[in-house]
């Protein structure tokens, strides 16, 4: 199967994107492009160290032009971090050279995946309510994706089939 362009991964924290996105990659025969461990491996540092030495600011500064950078290629899979598609001139490019895949799942079966993993810089130190008002933001604006793909019941097996079948009918690969 060829793909026509990019297939960009977008969602919450603990949405699966990069593991998805391995799936995918592989049962298309192309690269995947994770771009939170992209950043890590040029910065030879976690997210959560890069936040804490660094900030915020400086790590979305970063996740910007590595993601423009990504984009520049074709026939790509790309899984971008949770608060990427946040970025509103981000969310515009990406749109414009990729598909775009969110995976929604429910927020009490994100908040359990995320909750306890010092892996989160952004929700580290919030509450439970505080969590979920944040996934109830970012779905705002995830919704301005493409496809939403309704993960909750699903095993990581149907989630890239419920991709591939939408990729395969609006002409994405062939």
């Amino acid at each position: 199967m060829k793909i026509k362009k990019n297939i960009v991964l977008l969602g919450m924290m603990g949405s699966g994107k990069s593991t998805i996105g391995s799936l995918i990659a592989k049962k298309l025969d192309v690269v995947l492009i994770d771009i939170d461990k992209k950043i890590e491996k040029m910065q030879n540092q976690k997210i959560n160290q890069i936040f804490l030495q660094k900030g915020e600011a400086y790590f979305r500064e970063l996740e910007f032009n590595v993601t423009i950078q990504s984009l520049n290629d074709n026939s790509k899979i790309i899984s971008i971090g949770g608060g990427a598609f946040m970025n509103k001139e981000l969310r515009k490019i990406i749109k414009q050279k990729s598909s775009t895949f969110w995976l929604h799942w429910n927020a009490d079966t994100l908040i359990k995946r995320i909750k306890n993993n010092d892996k989160r810089p952004v929700i580290k130190d919030m509450s439970h309510a505080d969590i979920k008002k944040l996934i109830s933001e970012r779905n705002k604006i995830y919704n301005f994706s493409e496809y939403k793909i309704i993960c909750e019941n699903l095993k990581k097996g149907e989630i890239v089939d419920k991709i591939l079948q939408k990729c395969k009918k609006n002409e994405i690969v062939c």
